[in-house]
């Protein structure tokens, strides 16, 4: 079986703020994630950068769910199994047989997910996925030395470009529209007990450039071909970072894919290969148990 390693250069661009939560300020606000990078001066600066595990958590779930609708799996697979798809799974004892070698690697061929993005399951150590994620890093006038691609715009500091947007929510418990409970009617709620509560978070905006790279190592044409439909949903209609059931994390991708070992990867349909093969899916994904 023949085996290529690809990488892909990415630049994003941010179509909404982008928001992912940092240290806990033990306030309403919330903070970005930041971490120090050194400056050409030799001091080191906090800067807000998305982690890797963000984004690869983003494309797991593409991922999980592209397999899902071609493979019908609902219902039929256990909740341990479900989990190791979606989110990776976690460590427990194995109910069923354990996981021999040679049922890992018929795993991997059969699910390019865990192939691709590993898993925990079946009793043994976690399967390693060949899928490598960048950090997402800001193109900021203080990430530009550890930038890789070159760029020709004027560069605004990270305290230019970082801002605070407001949200609030209503206690509305005391109005007409509020739906009577069991209790019956709200009864013993002190009147002008409502309040409005306010809070902050703190973003990157729309418009912000990032850079990152994924990259698959040693990976057979089966995984390459699911990896680049996962990839090539998230570039269409991709989230980054947290709280985007309003509005944040919306983002444009762009890229280059280079070969940096092993043959040039055939084009081979996934789909077509995996589908007649449906019944050994799923029971390969019982093994997950």
């Amino acid at each position: 079986m023949m085996r290529s390693t690809v990488r892909w250069d990415v630049e994003l661009t941010a179509l909404s703020s982008i928001s992912q939560k940092g240290e806990d300020s033990g306030t309403t606000t919330t903070l970005l994630r930041r971490e120090p990078v050194i400056q050409p001066d030799g001091k080191p600066v906090l800067v807000p950068i998305v982690s890797g595990n963000s984004l690869r958590g983003g494309l797991r779930r593409i991922a999980e769910e592209l397999f899902r609708d071609v493979i019908d799996y609902e219902q039929q697979i256990p909740l341990s199994a479900a989990h190791a798809l979606r989110n990776g799974g976690s460590l427990t004892k194995v109910t069923g047989d354990g996981l021999t070698g040679r049922r890992r690697q018929r795993l991997r061929e059969l699910v390019p997910p865990i192939g691709v993005f590993g898993g925990n399951g079946g009793g043994q150590p976690p399967i390693d996925g060949c899928l490598k994620v960048g950090k997402v890093i800001p193109r900021v006038r203080e990430t530009e030395t550890i930038m890789t691609r070159a760029y020709d715009g004027r560069l605004m500091s990270q305290f230019e470009l970082v801002s605070l947007e407001s949200y609030s929510r209503f206690d509305d418990t005391d109005t007409r529209a509020f739906p009577e409970s069991s209790a019956g009617g709200g009864a013993g709620k002190d009147v002008g007990s409502s309040m409005l509560m306010r809070f902050e978070v703190e973003t990157l905006p729309a418009g912000t450039r990032f850079e990152t790279f994924l990259r698959l190592d040693r990976a057979t044409e089966l995984e390459i071909s699911f990896f680049t439909d996962v990839w090539g949903r998230f570039a269409r209609d991709g989230f980054l970072g947290g709280r985007s059931a309003i509005g944040h994390g919306r983002v444009r991708a762009e890229s280059d894919r280079v070969v940096l070992a092993g043959p040039d990867p055939q084009s081979v349909d996934w789909r077509v290969e995996l589908t007649p093969l449906r019944d050994e899916v799923i029971e390969a994904l019982c093994w997950l148990t």
